[in-house]
């Protein structure tokens, strides 16, 4: 008796991939290989890339977003850190 196959999407393919990966080295396994990567870049095309393409990463941001999107982010994040502060404040106090 025939069995009938179904066909697996790209994304599908790759997360299953991935699974058996970190199955058998590990999730440090993808930052050893990043890193990697990274260096053997770094060591080919110089550090200057990654500010060149940073740089082009942000204009992206900037035209999609609009330039207040970069002030209003760091605003967000101001306010994390100040939250941050107090709760470990409070518990400071609490403690004492």
């Amino acid at each position: 008796m025939a069995t009938k196959k179904t066909r697996m999407s790209l994304g599908e393919a790759g997360r299953r991939g991935g699974e058996r990966v970190k199955d058998k080295y590990g999730s440090g396994y993808f930052s050893e290989i990043g890193e990697k990567g990274g260096n053997r870049l770094k060591e080919s095309r110089g550090a200057e890339y990654f500010a060149e393409i940073g740089k082009k990463g942000g204009q992206a941001v900037k035209s999609k977003y609009g330039p207040g999107h970069f002030s209003e982010i760091g605003h967000r994040g101001g306010q994390k850190i100040r939250n941050l502060i107090e709760r470990g404040k409070a518990a400071q106090n609490e403690a004492d």
